[in-house]
């Protein structure tokens, strides 16, 4: 992956946030509507190779796949969230 590493980071970020919610959606969908272990052992398996970056992505996906219309709590404590994100990820550090 070339570019610089905020944009690759932030490339890996939204990959993960769809890892993470795609998978916990293919799980609802495996136990929930009864769609099968393949769609359980898929979710797991998305969910476990992929973590950390679920509030905002879950907005994202509900709003995409569900129609979900979030409030202005929804959308305020997502970037709550996103902010810490890029507290950690981003934040001038100093050498030890």
């Amino acid at each position: 992956m070339t570019g610089t590493p905020v944009a690759k980071s932030l490339v890996l970020f939204a990959v993960a946030a769809l890892a993470e919610t795609g998978g916990a959606w293919l799980v609802w969908q495996g136990v929930r509507e009864q769609r099968g272990w393949i769609w359980v052992g898929a979710g797991v398996i998305a969910l476990g190779l992929h973590g950390g970056v679920f509030v905002a992505g879950s907005l994202a996906w509900g709003m995409a796949v569900d129609g979900f219309r979030p409030d202005r709590y929804d959308v305020a404590g997502a970037l709550i969230c996103l902010v810490g994100v890029a507290v950690i990820m981003y934040a001038p550090r100093t050498a030890a």
